[in-house]
Order: structure tokens, then C-alpha cells, then sequence
């Protein structure tokens, strides 16, 4: 029993308020945080989306309060600069691909999507087209045969729209029969992945702008879609309480089967948010939003939950790994951001 509950505190941490005073002399520092847990504050509403630069160098949180915060992602986590100009709530944020890191692309309930230049916090233009709130928006993959400056969004007018930072309208529409709550590029830039309140998710060939596959499995909708960082499968988070992965290779091994795994632990409540969900940078570990205030993390191959770290005092939103580092960071409808090392 005693190993038992050795075992038990190793994967159990706790995100608390107060960093601790010796933490840097009893312990080893696996990042380069300042403290092994911290608390950024600075929203005047609940936090919907995160997301790390793909040089792990700054973090930005995307907020109800219409704006969105960039943090650098070491040290004290200080927070450098604001993007304002949405009129409404911002639902989603994401960093472009480029070289240098230096554009962001946020979704709001506006209905219009903005692309920021992440140095200057200047927003360079709009994507103005969607008849409904944005719920959800992606940038093309690295290395892929499209611009850096490419996006794709999902709105609640029932459309998944492409853009491009160089043009002034939407380059292709692609008609869904619901409102469509998230949307993620497949990795060789030729598909995009939608799903929403239908329940399922629908892959989409850009060659043709027709679908292409369904996959069917959750039993609510379907509130956020992340692909593994070597593009071979989805990770879904629904309404339904459970995570899943999906296989989208061309040629799956098991015939027409591409469910995977389920992963359980999280819950969903009557707020209906939009919980997101995101896999580690080797693909090892995934996690998701829940509304137990917890941030779960879940072992990829064995399905099993890894860490319990509860702290929040609201909905946990969004929670996304660091892109080299073992860091994590959640954001909350308690306005609150929480980055913390995970114990080894």
C-alpha cells in the first residue's frame, strides 16, 4: 500500500496559487520556468484558447474580453503585449507557420477572423465573410505545398472557409448541413478535417472541395479536433465526455475502422463551451478541456490517465503541451492561466 500511494502522489500534482520558496533547491528544475507552477492573470473573462509558438517561445490566451494576451513562455512568464480590436469574444487563436513565428490568426464571436502581427501586436487585416459566430480556425502545416498564410475556419453559419492573408476574400467554401464547432488542416495541406453539432467528423479533399470520408462515433457534438504532430491521426473532444482518436492514413490496417481509442475522465456541463483537446509534441500524451476544473492528461498508448491537477476554479477551456519543454498550460473560465511542469 505504501508504494501504492508513492505511486499515486507521483502522478497527482497540484497547480497552487503561491510558487514555492525552495523550489529551485530540493527539487530538479525540468524547465525553464521560474517556478514549477505559475499563475498568470490579466483576463477580465473566461480564457478559451491557448497556444504555444511553435518555437515555444511565447504563449498566447485568447478571451471574452475581446482580447487576446501574449506571455513569454519562460522566466516569470511576463506578460508582453495585448491584441485588441474583436468586438466580441475571441474563440480561437493560433500561430502561423512561418520561419519566424511573427503571425497569429484569432476566430470571434464577431463572426470575423483577424490576422495579428505577433510582434508588433498590430492587426495587419480581416477576414470578413462568415454569417455566423467563428468557433474554430487552423493554419496550414509546415512544409506542406501551401502558404504560411493560409487558414481555414468553422463558424456557426454551417461553412468551413479558406483564406489567405494575401487575398481579400475567402478562396473556397465548403457547405456543411450544421454548425461546424472546430476544424483542423490534415498535414499534407490536400484535406481539412470539420465536425460539429452533428456528431461527426468529415474529411474534406481541397482539390476538389468535396468530402471526402466521414467518421462516426461520438455520441454529442464534437467540440474541438487536434492532429498528431506526424499527421496520421485526429484527436476529438465532444460533449459526449470522451476524447477519441481517429487513424486518417490513406490506407488504415484494419479496413474501414478508424476509431481508435477512447479516453475517459473528463466531463462536459450545461455551459455547452467548447472544450479543445491537443496531443504532446511526440504524440506520447494527449489532453482536453473539462468542466470539473481538472486538467487530464492521458497516456496515448495505454489510454490511461497520467496526471490529475486540479487547481482551477472554473471550466477548464483549453490546456496545451509546450512544443519542447515538459510544460503545460490551461486556461480557465476563472480568467486564470495555469502553467506548471509535469513531474517525471
Amino acid at each position: 500500500s505504501q508504494s501504492q500511494s508513492q505511486s499515486q502522489s507521483q502522478s497527482l500534482a497540484i497547480y497552487s496559487d503561491a510558487p514555492a520558496a525552495d523550489a529551485t533547491s530540493t527539487s530538479i528544475r525540468t524547465s525553464s520556468l521560474s517556478h514549477p507552477t505559475m499563475k498568470l492573470t490579466g483576463h477580465t473573462g473566461s480564457i478559451y484558447a491557448l497556444a504555444y509558438s511553435p518555437d515555444g517561445e511565447c504563449l498566447v490566451s485568447a478571451s471574452f474580453d475581446m482580447t487576446c494576451l501574449l506571455w513569454n513562455a519562460t522566466g516569470d512568464c511576463s506578460n508582453v503585449n495585448v491584441l485588441k480590436g474583436h468586438k466580441n469574444a475571441v474563440l480561437d487563436v493560433q500561430w502561423s507557420n512561418d520561419i519566424d513565428n511573427e503571425h497569429i490568426v484569432t476566430a470571434s464571436a464577431d463572426k470575423h477572423l483577424a490576422w495579428w502581427d505577433g510582434n508588433t501586436s498590430q492587426r495587419i487585416k480581416r477576414f470578413i465573410g462568415h454569417e455566423g459566430i467563428v468557433n474554430a480556425v487552423d493554419v496550414s502545416p509546415r512544409n506542406c505545398h501551401l502558404s504560411t498564410k493560409v487558414v481555414v475556419s468553422a463558424s456557426d453559419d454551417g461553412t468551413v472557409k479558406l483564406w489567405d492573408a494575401r487575398t481579400k476574400n475567402s478562396t473556397a467554401t465548403l457547405n456543411c448541413d450544421y454548425p461546424v464547432t472546430s476544424v483542423v488542416f490534415g498535414m499534407d495541406g490536400n484535406h481539412v478535417y470539420s465536425a460539429g453539432i452533428d456528431n461527426c467528423i468529415t474529411a474534406w479533399d481541397l482539390r476538389t472541395n468535396e468530402k471526402s470520408m466521414m467518421m462516426k462515433g461520438h455520441g454529442d457534438t464534437v467540440t474541438s479536433l487536434s492532429l498528431h504532430p506526424k499527421g496520421t491521426h485526429l484527436l476529438s473532444n465532444s460533449m459526449d465526455g470522451t476524447l477519441k482518436t481517429w487513424d486518417i492514413r490513406p490506407f488504415v490496417p484494419h479496413g474501414t475502422r478508424r476509431h481508435c481509442k477512447t479516453f475517459v475522465g473528463a466531463t462536459h456541463n450545461a455551459e455547452k463551451g467548447l472544450l479543445n483537446c491537443a496531443w504532446s509534441s511526440d504524440g506520447s500524451m494527449v489532453t482536453g478541456g473539462s468542466a470539473d476544473k481538472v486538467v487530464h492528461i492521458w497516456d496515448e498508448l495505454t489510454s490511461e490517465e497520467l496526471y490529475f491537477l486540479p487547481g482551477h476554479k472554473g471550466c477548464v477551456n483549453s490546456v496545451v503541451f509546450h512544443p519542447k519543454e515538459n510544460v503545460v498550460a490551461s486556461g480557465s473560465s476563472d480568467k486564470a492561466i495555469y502553467v506548471g511542469e509535469l513531474s517525471s
